[in-house]
């Protein structure tokens, strides 16, 4: 698929803890729809998690129990969410964080998250081989970025959204036109490919 043609939908979510599988659960998340640049639809909110919030993950994203105490729950978003995500590229900064939260709250509310093709912008600064430290607003910040809001949901997504653009600009010039080819760039290291065209 050409990358003009890719629906990117990048997302971020807060959570009650560091693991799903330890009891975590989300109690924010955003999505931020985009195509070609331009930004197409936004999503966000704050999500009751029906458990407490650990005061270590308080003080890394500021969301108190009292914040989301008359918020949604999780399968109250689901169809929202489902439908912001229709026909999307799932872009996040360490999907391997994100994307088995969601699936696990998918699942806790018996509902099947489809499979969407991902892109993670964290794999991709990774293999560029070009940034001091690949954390989601370090490399916003050596990009020239805002942080500001760090550790937020929709702070921490639109960040995502400015990294993966600038990844797909800086591919381009190298050829990169296609979700496969860029599915590339995300498994080795970009020397090894871009020396090999």
């Amino acid at each position: 698929m050409e990358l003009s043609d890719v629906k990117f939908a990048c997302l971020d979510t807060e959570t009650t803890g560091m693991s799903f599988g330890a009891g975590g659960k989300i109690c924010e998340i955003a999505v931020s729809v985009s195509q070609n640049g331009q930004v197409l639809e936004e999503f966000s909110t704050l999500i009751n998690p029906g458990c407490p919030i650990h005061p270590e993950v308080i003080a890394i994203h500021g969301i108190t129990n009292e914040m989301v105490k008359d918020a949604p729950s999780f399968e109250d978003i689901i169809p929202s969410l489902l439908n912001v995500l229709d026909g999307c590229v799932l872009v996040a900064h360490n999907t391997a964080f994100d994307v088995p939260f969601i699936q696990a709250e998918f699942e806790a509310c018996g509902v099947h998250l489809p499979n969407y093709p991902i892109v993670d912008t964290l794999k991709l600064a990774r293999k560029s081989g070009q940034f001091a430290s690949n954390r989601l607003g370090e490399v916003a910040r050596q990009l020239g970025f805002s942080c500001e809001g760090w550790h937020r949901a929709m702070a921490d997504t639109k960040m995502a959204e400015k990294i993966l653009y600038y990844f797909l600009t800086t591919l381009n010039k190298h050829g990169v036109h296609t979700l496969e080819q860029l599915d590339q760039f995300q498994q080795k290291r970009w020397p090894d490919l871009i020396g090999c065209k």
